[in-house]
Formats: C-alpha cells, structure tokens, sequence
C-alpha cells in the first residue's frame, strides 16, 4: 500500500523533516508526493540552525536571501557560498550532510602578535580571498615568539558537534636565510585545559608537510586541534599558533576555521 495515499502532507512532510538533507533529497525521487514533501520550505527550515534569520541579517550583502530564496535553495547556497559576517570580519556557511554551522575568522579579526609592525606583517588583498584583507608574514629574525589566535563563542557553534580548526593560508614569496619551520598549535576553552599544545610541523626538508591539505577554494589548510561542543555553553573557545621560527616562504593567513570535523 502507498503510504501517501493514506497519510496528509503534512504528516510526510513532518516525517522527511525529522531525517538528514541527505535524506531528504533521496526521498526526494521515491514519488510525486514525497517531492512535494522533501523540497517544502516545512522540511528545509528544520535543516537550517535556528538563527539563521538572525545570521543572514547581520550580512548586509546577504540579508534578501532570506525572501529571495526556498529553503531549500537557502541551505543549499549556504553550503556552497560562505557569507561575511560581523562586520565582514568572519564568514559563515552549513556543513552540507547535516548542516552544521561553520565559521572561518578572518585574519583582520583575528588577534595577531606585531600586526601592526611593518617590517613582520604586511596587509594586502587577494582575489582568491573571501576577506578584504589578508595577512601576510613577511619577516621574522628578531620576534622568535610570534602568536595569532581565533576567540569565537562557543554559543554560536552547533551542539553535539565535533569541531576541528584550520589555519588557511599560502605561500608567498621565497625568503632568504631558511632554517626550518615550526608552528605549534593549540584548540582550547579559554582558561580550561591550556597547556595542550601540538607541533604542526617542521622541516620541510624532511618531508614532514603531509599534513598540509590542498582546498576546493585554491588556499591550503592545516589542521589545529579539535574541541567537542556539547551545549554550547563552555565559554569562549581559543585557537592558536605560535612559536613560528623563520620560513623560507612568507605566510599569507586567510583565517581560522572551525568546522565540524569528518570521521
């Protein structure tokens, strides 16, 4: 027997809503009815966070997406094209399999030691870049403790949700006086568990940068640390790095991302 025959559209719609966007777009082909069903604005508003009115109205280029699009045409450009918010010094976007929410802070909202010291740090724009302006460490012989660091509010992060961060970044233009890489990272709340520390890596000459990745979006990443976020209301959650020594490139630092982390 036909379900749909039997069961109002309000009741299928309530019960797609109740499973994954994955699902829903598969349950999506089964009829005519669960099509009407899985592409209702009733089923996308449950996949998309419960401020996200509040989020796209904070982006002053973003905000008529709300009226513009279906819900479901909403998530699906959240997921593919990141939004700048708070005052264009971060970005927002969905996780696409379930829709959890994902920050980068960009580097002008980002706290970086000696920012404002030409000689170490130079800002510019790139195309490639979601952000107006990037970071760009240019020199470092006499700082050999250099720190950048994220704070974001763990409120504004989905529950039950594994997060990982990411340093996104590039490398610039070749620099003279090499001698070996180092970065150590650290994911924490702030004032809890503060000594955990990583070493990113060290000695490009030693084959020790697989831990690099390549992005969709033509920049690199390399990840931080994780942190569980179960309720939301841990505090203020800080990532950073610091410790550089010399490169034998500049560093171009797009950001800090948080994101819900795979596997």
């Amino acid at each position: 027997m036909d379900i749909t025959n039997v069961l109002p559209a309000e009741c299928i719609s309530h019960i797609v809503s109740l499973t994954t966007p994955r699902d829903a777009c598969r349950l999506a082909v089964v009829s005519p009815a669960f099509k009407s069903a899985a592409d209702s604005d009733v089923v996308w508003e449950k996949f998309l966070p419960s401020d996200y009115k509040l989020i796209i109205s904070s982006s002053v280029s973003a905000s008529s997406l709300i009226t513009s699009l279906s819900k479901k045409d909403l998530y699906f450009h959240l997921c593919r094209h990141p939004i700048l918010v708070n005052n264009g010094t971060m970005s927002f976007e969905l996780e696409k399999e379930y829709g959890k929410k994902c920050y980068m802070v960009g580097a002008r909202g980002l706290c970086i030691e000696w920012a404002s010291t030409p000689n170490c740090w130079k800002w510019t724009s790139l195309p490639e870049s979601r952000f107006p302006e990037v970071a760009e460490l240019v020199y470092l012989m006499y700082f050999w403790f250099c720190e950048v660091s994220a704070r974001l509010d763990t409120r504004i992060l989905s529950h039950r949700t594994n997060y990982a961060a990411y340093l996104v970044f590039q490398f610039g233009k070749p620099i003279s006086g090499f001698q070996r890489t180092r970065i150590v990272s650290g994911v924490y709340i702030e004032g809890i568990n503060d000594k955990g520390r990583q070493r990113l890596f060290q000695d490009p000459c030693k084959n020790t940068l697989q831990l690099i990745q390549d992005r969709k979006d033509g920049w690199m990443e390399i990840e931080m640390g994780e942190f569980f976020n179960k309720n939301g209301d841990d505090g203020t959650l800080l990532c950073s790095l610091h410790d550089f020594d010399k490169f034998g490139t500049s560093l171009i630092i797009q950001g800090i991302e948080v994101r819900p982390k795979k596997g």
